[in-house]
């Protein structure tokens, strides 16, 4: 039985097409459709709920100490309100999760996780945390709702004084108010554009839901869904828990060695990760040139040679023609070969970009 948010009855009322996602009823798309909604996104704004993630909260004197075992990335120096990515890895050097941790002050953090692995992360995460640290899910609390596009800022401004609004990208003010509803206010998104992701008490969604959408009326704003969330992220390069990275993948091979910090004392995969030495593997992007949509797990050729697999694909709508991920074999390809994945039987030519297929001006 899945569940829902506490936005589900808005959804309904603007039309929402609803269909099952990580254990929730969440909106594919609305009567605009996935395309409008993505143009919209990148032209001017958005609103996405995002209230299936999941929010961990980790308080005490051990508290960083075990942010560093648990996550490959290194959360030493931080400023209060700053938001940092990071992969969470296995023994064998996998990943169990990416997440991103903000520091609300010393020895208090708030963990943001995604929504398929909310139940398994936290479990991870309870099972090696040790020392004066103390763990809670408060996932059930929390909604979260997300206003991305060019336009974002400007609707924000409408509704909070200047101070509440962070200017650094990948941070947040905690203790922030909207019309008197308590929220924290982050300046992250999963779209590739400028936007902001709003935490707020899962009674007050519905009305901050509305207020933002009646305050962005004016500059176009549109809610939008699942669909769209993922065509954006895919134009703008950013990897998914499922496809990019999973048990199996480092967050080597996949791209994201900058978040791993090999120099610390140790975190858990460390040693794995080590062992494993360069890594074999390469994410890779792909314009597609022939005729056709490679989806995920399309096997890619080299000269008759499989090299890999796709990982994500979809027609890029702001772009305008298809694109794809995948993962290959290190040193088989460079920007501007040709490869060929392989949908339903027939081959498909592609040629190798440069990531990220999309970046804002």
């Amino acid at each position: 039985m899945e569940k829902t948010t506490p936005l589900y009855e808005k959804h309904l009322e603007a039309g929402g097409k609803m269909v099952p996602f990580a254990g929730y009823l969440l909106p594919v798309q609305y009567p605009l459709g996935v395309i409008g909604e993505h143009k919209a996104v990148r032209t001017a704004c958005g609103l996405f709920d995002v209230s299936h993630m999941g929010e961990i909260t980790l308080k005490g004197k051990d508290a960083l100490k075990n942010l560093n075992h648990l996550l490959t990335n290194d959360y030493t120096n931080m400023y209060d309100g700053q938001a940092r990515y990071s992969p969470m890895c296995n023994e064998n050097g996998g990943v169990v999760d990416d997440l991103i941790v903000y520091k609300v002050k010393d020895e208090d953090y708030f963990i943001v996780v995604n929504a398929a692995n909310k139940d398994k992360d936290y479990e991870w995460m309870k099972a090696h945390v040790s020392g004066e640290a103390e763990l809670s899910d408060i996932s059930d609390q929390v909604a979260q709702i997300a206003l991305q596009g060019p336009k974002s800022e400007e609707i924000l401004k409408k509704l909070v004084p200047e101070e509440q609004i962070p200017e650094k990208y990948y941070s947040a003010v905690f203790g922030g108010k909207i019309q008197g509803m308590d929220c924290i206010i982050s300046r992250t998104g999963y779209t590739g554009e400028d936007g902001f992701e709003f935490y707020c008490h899962a009674k007050d969604a519905g009305a901050l839901w509305d207020l933002l959408l009646r305050t962005g009326k004016d500059e176009g704003l549109v809610p939008c869904g699942l669909g769209a969330r993922d065509t954006l992220r895919l134009e703008a390069a950013m990897p998914l828990y499922g496809h990019e990275m999973n048990d199996e993948v480092s967050p080597r091979e996949t791209g994201l060695g900058i978040f791993v910090k090999m120099e610390k004392e140790d975190f858990i995969g460390k040693k794995a990760l080590e062992e494993k030495g360069t890594p074999a593997r390469k994410r890779i992007g792909l314009k597609v040139t022939g005729r056709g949509i490679i989806r995920e797990e399309a096997p890619i050729y080299i000269e008759g040679k499989q090299v890999g697999m796709s990982t994500s694909g979809t027609h890029a709508p702001y772009l305008g023609y298809p694109i794809a991920m995948a993962l290959v074999e290190k040193d088989c390809c460079k920007v501007g070969d040709t490869v060929q994945a392989e949908v339903r039987g027939r081959k498909i030519d592609a040629e190798v970009v440069k990531l990220p297929f999309y970046k804002k001006a």
